[in-house]
């Protein structure tokens, strides 16, 4: 397999995961430490191979039989509009599909192409390189950091007692997320704590490792947003959107709600709020309802690469540590990119023209 198919073959199962109904983090916590895993492997960007992921699973959580779709159009129906269900995940499916391949060109995937196939990295990863790093407290810290491939010879990792476990973790992990739609960071920290039990001298080599300043800063701002629509601030934001007098204007003012507020909420609730607030001025059908619904869908999720939202916190979390501060702060980068052009784009193609 060519090394540049790797990442559309991430994309295509985190779409297909979704699309069969698993939400979008159960999809991205069980391919992101593959798919990154893959990409220091391969010298894939890491940046990428993670938005590779999220966008894929966005993709297709749409879908008639997904969760985000069952959400979007059972207000549709309580509204009393025509069911758009098709077009609204064909439009989210071709929407990401887009910025996964303009992202897939920027960050060189392009020249991953391989024609006699792939070959795992058998010198030192370029990013992975002895670097200097800063110790905590603001004591210079030295540390030397080498390709897997440097550290250890070749061979089979052999199999023993506590990597059965670890793998039987993950299963019940996946299948918990997938067939039972359980909290994935529940279920994770439940696997997590029955690890660190049955392996007590392991266990505090991981917690080690953990970037506790990534998950305080993201925890920080998630508690903050919530405070904020716990107090009705995004209600009331939303109610004054939508009294506005021209359709197109409070459809483009919805659609930068919903990515701005998603960015550091849950999608999954936002859509139940936003949505609705468009549908007094839909009902007066002076704009295609299921082009307004579909934009207003797609810029809500769109936005869950950013590091506050699951998503980016799975990939920022999954990135080798010597990458991890650079992988978020490109992730927060793109997000603001993505919340300032993504609103725009979605409602020139999707609302403006009218033909859904």
């Amino acid at each position: 397999l060519s090394v540049v198919a790797i990442p559309w073959v991430m994309f295509l199962i985190a779409a297909a995961l979704t699309a069969f109904g698993a939400l979008g983090p159960a999809a991205v916590a069980i391919l992101a430490p593959v798919a990154l895993t893959f990409a220091a492997q391969y010298r894939i960007n890491p940046v990428m191979m993670g938005l590779m992921v999220i966008h894929g699973a966005q993709a297709g959580g749409f879908s008639p039989i997904s969760v985000y779709g069952g959400i979007v159009n059972g207000l549709v129906a309580k509204a009393g509009l025509a069911s758009g269900a098709t077009q609204i995940f064909l439009a989210s499916f071709a929407f990401n599909l887009a910025i996964a391949a303009l992202l897939f060109v920027i960050f060189g995937g392009l020249k991953l192409h391989n024609p006699k196939g792939a070959a795992p990295a058998t010198e030192p990863h370029p990013d992975l390189a002895s670097r200097s790093l800063s110790g905590h407290g603001g004591t210079p810290a030295t540390a030397t950091v080498t390709h897997p491939a440097d550290a250890a010879p070749a061979g089979r990792t052999p199999l023993d007692l506590h990597r059965v476990i670890t793998l039987a973790g993950l299963l019940a992990l996946g299948v918990g997320a997938i067939a039972f739609n359980l909290n994935v960071g529940l279920l994770a920290m439940v696997v997590a704590v029955a690890l660190s039990l049955l392996s007590p001298k392991g266990q505090k080599g991981a917690i080690d490792k953990v970037s506790w300043s990534t998950v305080l800063l993201i925890c920080g701002v998630v508690t903050y947003v919530e405070v904020m629509q716990t107090a009705g601030a995004v209600t009331s934001v939303g109610q004054g959107i939508s009294s506005i007098g021209s359709p197109l204007l409070a459809a483009l003012m919805l659609c930068f709600t919903g990515a701005i507020v998603s960015a550091f909420a849950s999608s999954t609730a936002l859509l139940g709020m936003v949505i609705p607030l468009a549908m007094p001025f839909l009902m007066q059908g002076r704009v295609s309802a299921v082009g307004v619904i579909a934009a207003i869908a797609i810029c809500t999720t769109i936005v869950d690469t950013s590091p506050f939202s699951t998503n980016g916190a799975l990939v920022v979390a999954n990135a080798p540590e010597p990458d991890r501060e650079r992988v978020l702060r490109q992730l927060l980068i793109y997000s603001g990119v993505i919340v300032a052009i993504g609103p725009i784009v979605a409602w020139l193609v999707l609302v403006v023209p009218g033909w859904l």
